[in-house]
């Protein structure tokens, strides 16, 4: 039975009647004073299906990040941080628009944001800034994001070593850098320093051979992007930016694994937070409960900028200098698909994740699960998928997974304190029934001020030929 039902609905209640769309225009802090020259380097450094769970800092034993865990020693670090939709494009949308998907436009994977929404380069722009974006941008249409932009292909730091260096000098703009990097992102093609028989394998994987070899390469992966981090983190104390520069570490999603990116389960929506402002946030640890869609509002309101009314994103601001402890109660999340390839990962997803559940709303059930790891390329995870499906033949636990992943209820309900890989879904049991129904209203009216009733906001699909194919209405 899951504990405290009567304190979710009185949750319920205060959500429905005063703040659902979470509207509204922060406090305006001692930052506002600041005069323009005053104004801090803003850094964020965005990583690619960075696991939450998958570092040092986060008490990892395996996977080695050095660098991540030095810069946490200097940080405020949040436990729970959250993405709004798990996948490439529309994360970063939510996080340049502070906006949810429905309403910023790139509901889908690959699409692009409306026309008139404006981006976080304009509002660092319009407030003095130089804004630049080095690696992987996944950001459209670029002309909607002003960057000067150091491609992803290029591949080369000392880009962004002389960019860093070039804004240290006197009577320089303050400088609004984005470094994205492709890791952890698959492929993952090498397992370099790790031994796959000694990597763990979390209880929401089933344990093969190949899952492990796979894990190996992920962990690769991400101390490969932990490099990066060191590399920044050192050209940024070579050219003083140490004292004057809020530093904000995430990444877009969790990592491709089943129940991970494309899910709206923890290892998909949970993603990593630090951030570093020397004089400013004091380092230590936080329980807050935030998601990306809150960066915007609270990057202008550390630099005196104004927050606009409208956006779904709220400052935690406070929550950085100390004034607060918390931040939000409940934190939305949606998943639709994924548009390359006509509607490929087409599996609409809306969820709400409170502090100890989390309710996932399943819009077509009927449909059977699949992604890039059920029916791409090796590379993309068929290759540890495969045995997956082959150990299910003989393994229950196997098997359970397996049915999991592909064959989903409308509705499912987890108690995240006992049961944190979200692995028993209490949604069937008599007396969760109140419980559930307070989530289904909550959602339904969170999804009608998003214009998002049907699940697909301004999309629909088109059966034909046997595929899927995406129409704008």
């Amino acid at each position: 039975m899951v504990k405290h039902p009567y304190s979710f609905l009185w949750l319920i209640f205060v959500t429905l009647t005063g703040s659902i769309a979470f509207i509204g225009k922060p406090n305006v802090t001692l930052s506002a004073q600041n005069p323009k020259a005053s104004r801090p380097h803003i850094i964020l450094f965005i990583s690619d299906d960075h696991g939450y769970e998958d570092a040092g800092f986060a008490g990892a034993k395996v996977v080695r990040t050095p660098n991540l865990d030095a810069l946490s020693k200097e940080s405020l670090r949040f436990t729970h941080a959250f993405c709004n939709t798990p996948n490439c494009v529309p994360s970063r949308a939510v996080i340049s628009t502070g906006l949810m998907p429905a309403r910023n436009g790139a509901h889908p994977n690959h699409s692009k944001i409306n026309a008139g929404i404006k981006t976080i380069p304009v509002y660092m722009q319009e407030l003095g800034y130089q804004t630049i974006l080095a690696g992987k941008d996944h950001v459209w249409p670029q002309s909607a994001y002003p960057y000067v932009y150091l491609k992803k292909k290029d591949h080369d730091y000392q880009k962004i070593d002389s960019v860093l260096a070039a804004h240290a000098k006197p009577k320089q703009k303050p400088l609004f850098l984005v470094v994205a990097t492709d890791n952890p992102h698959v492929p993952w093609p090498t397992l370099e320093g790790y031994d796959p028989k000694t990597v763990d394998v979390p209880p929401f994987l089933v344990d093969t051979d190949v899952t492990r070899q796979v894990r190996a390469k992920y962990y690769t992966d991400v101390t490969d992007m932990d490099k990066t981090m060191g590399e920044c983190l050192k050209s940024m104390k070579k050219y003083g930016y140490s004292d004057n520069t809020l530093f904000l570490y995430t990444t877009d999603n969790g990592p491709q694994w089943p129940f991970g990116k494309w899910n709206l389960y923890d290892q998909g929506i949970r993603v990593p937070m630090l951030v570093r402002w020397p004089g400013k946030i004091k380092p230590g640890t936080t329980d807050a409960m935030t998601s990306l869609v809150d960066l915007l509002p609270m990057l202008l309101d550390a630099i005196g900028g104004n927050v606009p009314t409208g956006l779904d994103g709220r400052s935690f601001l406070p929550v950085l200098t100390g004034q607060r402890t918390s931040h939000r109660d409940t934190i939305y999340t949606t998943y639709t698909a994924d548009t390359r390839y006509g509607a490929f990962n087409y599996y609409p997803i809306r969820s709400i994740r409170t502090r100890q559940l989390k309710y996932i709303m399943n819009l077509e059930p009927g449909l059977t699960y699949t992604t890039h790891i059920t029916n791409a390329k090796p590379e993309d995870g068929t290759d540890y998928w495969e045995s997956w499906v082959e150990k299910a033949k003989t393994d229950t636990k196997a098997a359970q997974r397996v049915l999991a992943y592909q064959q989903r209820p409308s509705e499912e309900l987890y108690d995240l304190e006992k049961d944190p890989y979200e692995l028993t879904n209490l949604a069937a049991k008599p007396e969760n029934r109140a419980t559930l129904t307070a989530f289904r209203r909550a959602m339904e009216n969170w999804m009608e001020t998003q214009n998002d009733q049907d699940g697909l906001t301004r999309y629909f699909f088109n059966i034909k030929y046997g595929k899927k194919k995406l129409i704008k209405k």
